[in-house]
């Protein structure tokens, strides 16, 4: 049973993140060499950190990838991760740390612990479970609907009044994206979009002083030219551009980056991907984004695989925070964009993004083991039958034998 159990693991997603993660440990090297001098320690002081980050992160992401998913949706484990989740954003007003302006940040010993992060966990692995229950009624508004939503906007709100707009907008569009997944019918998400209208518009209203700071008003008008006002709204857009201009298609080389002496703001977190284009081209670059859009699209795949509900929207809704992550931080650093201050999953410097990221990682693992060990061990009759559209509420993207 456990040789099967084994087998039936997908290798081909481990290697992928594994090979991803020491990628970004060499950059986060070579990027954040000369940022010691700038926070007054040693050069490869960005470096340890991330590699005790790596070496926790590994071992949690083979424990998660363990346990099976299925444990998750029982309420003995859901409701403690919601309370926690709740708690730990409110006491950050308390004990929190202001860095960048976001009182964001634990300081637990010489670590920083970023609550938020660990969040984007939380909505997803609980809209999943919720919706999941709900598929029997998924269509009725008040009952199949709305209710759990409650969690998600009082978990947007408090991020957002830290204030980080950028983290509350990817939790939001990663529960989005579960929603659009659970099987509701169209009349309910028009009614969930003028519902979510009606609510952040007067939250708009009541922070726009905060929203519409000046300098999110010039990140804004820089990003479309940031040559413009390049000594100050223009500055970190421009010192990108001239990063991922200057490397080509070969790169200058491992550890030759100029723009990160000093030119570039935090060359080893937001930035790291125009030190890799500078200094490894568009080889380095390229790496990136396959390994990044293999693991995407292979969790997609795994949910649309998936027979059970709550696996099938885990793996979607994992799937769709990397990507959106991804996305955010590429489209920001290359002027798709305007600049949020997000890092590269997987890549960037951070331990609670990466964190995360193992735990979110490994579920995804178990999820994709739980598939293949359930299509390898089909029955001769089950593998005789032709699949047909399921008629269960909410099962859009999935078939049934």
């Amino acid at each position: 049973m456990l040789k099967k159990i084994i087998k039936s693991y997908d290798y081909s997603l481990i290697i992928v993140i594994i090979l991803l993660c020491l990628f970004g440990l060499v950059m986060v090297y070579s990027a954040s060499m000369v940022a010691g001098v700038r926070f007054d320690v040693p050069s490869d002081h960005f470096y340890q950190k991330q590699k005790m980050n790596l070496i926790v992160a590994t071992a949690v992401l083979f424990i998660t990838a363990l346990l099976p998913y299925k444990a998750m949706k029982s309420t003995k484990i859901l409701m403690p991760m919601v309370l926690l989740s709740i708690v730990g954003l409110s006491v950050l007003f308390l004990f929190g740390k202001v860095t960048n302006n976001a009182q964001s940040w634990f300081e637990v010993g010489a670590r920083s612990l970023q609550p938020s992060e660990f969040c984007k966990l939380a909505v997803i692995i609980y809209l999943s479970a919720v919706y999941a229950k709900k598929q029997s009624y998924i269509n009725e508004f008040n009952k199949g609907v709305v209710p759990p939503l409650v969690y998600l906007v009082l978990v947007c709100l408090l991020v957002a009044v830290q204030p980080d707009f950028g983290t509350a907008a990817i939790i939001f569009l990663i529960a989005g994206t579960i929603i659009l997944s659970s099987g509701m019918n169209i009349k309910n998400m028009a009614r969930l979009a003028l519902m979510f209208m009606a609510i952040i518009a007067p939250l708009t209203l009541m922070m726009k002083d905060e929203i519409f700071s000046e300098t999110r008003l010039d990140r804004l008008t820089s990003y479309s030219n940031p040559f413009k006002d390049e000594k100050d709204s223009g500055y970190h857009l421009a010192n990108s551009y001239y990063a991922i201009g200057s490397g080509g298609i070969k790169g200058l080389g491992l550890g030759e980056s100029v723009q990160k002496l000093g030119y570039l703001p935090e060359p080893h977190t937001d930035f790291i991907i125009a030190v890799i284009s500078e200094e490894l081209g568009i080889f380095g670059v390229g790496f990136v984004l396959l390994a990044l859009g293999f693991i995407v699209l292979r969790g997609i795949f795994i949910g649309l695989k998936c027979k059970d509900p709550f696996g099938s929207l885990l793996a979607i809704g994992i799937s769709s925070m990397i990507g959106i992550q991804s996305f955010i931080n590429l489209g920001g650093v290359s002027g798709l964009i305007p600049l949020t201050g997000v890092p590269l999953p997987f890549v960037s410097y951070g331990g609670s993004s990466l964190l995360q990221l193992a735990i979110a990682a490994g579920i995804l693992i178990n999820v994709s083991m739980f598939v293949n060990y359930e299509e390898k061990h089909k029955t001769p009759k089950e593998k005789k039958q032709q699949p047909t559209p399921a008629k269960v509420p909410g099962q859009v993207f999935r078939y049934r034998t």
